[in-house]
């Protein structure tokens, strides 16, 4: 007679087990973006990230103390975002999502493996097109986050996956999907880059570059922000990361994932 309950939890222990093991995903769509046109008198030559300078700053942006613990309650996050959030756009993250912060865990001895694809089924692809893509990748490292890169050749060993497209329907040039725990780190992800705009016209080198900088930044948990001076603006204009770009993301990667409430 006690047959069945204890078989049933013993069933329910066996799953509450596996659903530590393999923890729910939940999927999130960055809000995607399209490339404006540059304005008369803009630069758009591509500007690679400075290599770390002595004295503690890398690429102009002052370096914080790598050995900082992450604060480890919302009240200790929400002080350290006080004292550091001067010359950022991380309040603007937190209001597109709901005082919630998402990211990678730290990825330096491991670094996340990425996968570019080839788009030379499509018409203008440019081989070029993927050393731009690596080179956006590159250009987030370089601002002493705790995550690193490694390109791999073999798509089924990649945490993330850059495809190609040869247009979107919707007036837009890239959008990326990545998939969170339940504790808000990113686990997967996946970018779209676009080979013409919508409207048919084939996007340059330095687009798919600005491009490629907007997406990677939505890839490692940046959202968008109302100055167009940045990267992450829905409609990119410039074609570099800025100061703000690297602070955001610099104050990110200082705070764990999670909501801040």
């Amino acid at each position: 007679m006690y047959r069945i309950p204890l078989l049933l939890l013993l069933a329910l222990s066996l799953y509450a087990g596996w659903r530590e093991l393999h923890p729910r995903r939940e999927v999130a769509v960055a809000q995607a973006a399209e490339l404006a046109p540059a304005r008369a008198g803009e630069r758009t030559k591509r500007k690679i990230a400075l290599p770390e300078l002595p004295g503690g700053e890398a690429n102009g942006v002052a370096a914080s103390d790598d050995d900082a613990p992450l604060p480890k309650t919302p009240e200790a996050v929400r002080e350290r975002i006080r004292s550091e959030h001067a010359n950022t756009y991380i309040d603007e993250i937190l209001l597109a999502r709901d005082s919630a912060l998402v990211r990678w865990p730290d990825r330096v001895d491991q670094p996340l493996r990425v996968w570019v694809s080839s788009g030379a089924q499509f018409s203008d692809w440019d081989p070029r097109h993927a050393d731009r893509v690596r080179e956006a990748f590159m250009s987030w490292e370089a601002n002493r986050i705790p995550v690193r890169f490694v390109f791999v050749v073999d798509s089924s060993d990649a945490d993330i996956h850059v495809d190609w497209t040869d247009r979107f329907d919707a007036p837009i040039s890239g959008k990326t999907l990545w998939s969170r725990d339940k504790r808000w780190w990113i686990v997967s992800g996946t970018i779209t880059l676009a080979l013409h705009h919508n409207y048919g016209e084939p996007l340059d080198g330095n687009a798919i570059y600005a491009i490629s900088l907007h997406e990677a930044g939505h890839l490692l948990g940046l959202d968008h922000t109302t100055d167009a001076s940045n990267i992450m603006t829905p409609r990119v204009r410039v074609r570099e990361l800025s100061a703000a770009d690297r602070a955001t993301l610099r104050l990110l990667y200082s705070l764990p994932p999670g909501s801040i409430k």
